[in-house]
């Protein structure tokens, strides 16, 4: 393993009690009305980005997953160029950091984290789930990926390399995760049905078809 600076199961299995400290949330509100005062931005351009944000979710990761399966040329554009890629399929990625797309293969499998809070790519997969930004999942799927992946219901072979990616402020990672046997004859819209958010942060596999 080297560490580089939707949902099947029932239940996560990483604890979820990551709730904003009240003292957090007030500073927030305090600052914010003060730049709404200063005439920095108003409320309804706070009101905007929180709709704009609410309304990216996991299906344009997704889309962009597989189109990476069907065409070359976008996977090498992928490759080289995340953020263009993400671009070119129809994401909005102006205010977004960089980002890194990483190729899952039978002998090497990603897993996404961020160490120090939840960076995230949330232009391309939206909110994170609470499981991501918690410090038991932070913690240990750095220092035992294989078994927090068993939680998760994945299992990983002895012979494949884990690769744990730290995501940051500045750069945030999406997984493109190993294409199921059988899906030669679907449509790009019927791959990116069996591509969930946690396949596209390395926690899970694709679905397979059917």
């Amino acid at each position: 393993m080297s560490h580089e600076h939707e949902h099947g199961h029932p239940h996560d299995p990483i604890e979820q009690d990551v709730g904003a400290r009240k003292d957090f949330i007030l500073l927030e509100m305090a600052v914010r009305e003060l730049l709404v005062e200063k005439g920095i931005f108003t409320a309804a351009d706070v009101t905007q980005q929180i709709e704009d944000m609410d309304a990216r979710t996991p299906a344009q990761g997704a889309r962009i997953v597989a189109k990476f399966w069907t065409d070359p040329k976008f996977r090498e554009l992928a490759l080289r160029d995340g953020k263009a890629a993400a671009e070119q399929a129809g994401c909005d990625m102006l205010a977004a950091p960089e980002l890194v797309i990483l190729e899952n293969t039978p002998a090497l499998h990603h897993v996404v984290v961020c160490t120090l809070c939840s960076c995230y790519p949330r232009a391309v997969l939206g909110i994170p789930p609470a499981w991501y930004k918690s410090k038991e999942y932070r913690s240990r799927v750095v220092a035992d990926p294989r078994g927090v992946l068993r939680e998760f219901g994945t299992a990983i072979a002895a012979d494949v390399e884990i690769r744990v990616v730290d995501s940051t402020a500045d750069m945030r990672y999406l997984v493109v995760p190993v294409r199921p046997a059988g899906t030669e004859r679907l449509s790009e819209a019927q791959l990116a049905e069996l591509v969930t958010r946690d396949s596209m942060v390395g926690v899970a596999h694709a679905r397979p078809p059917g």
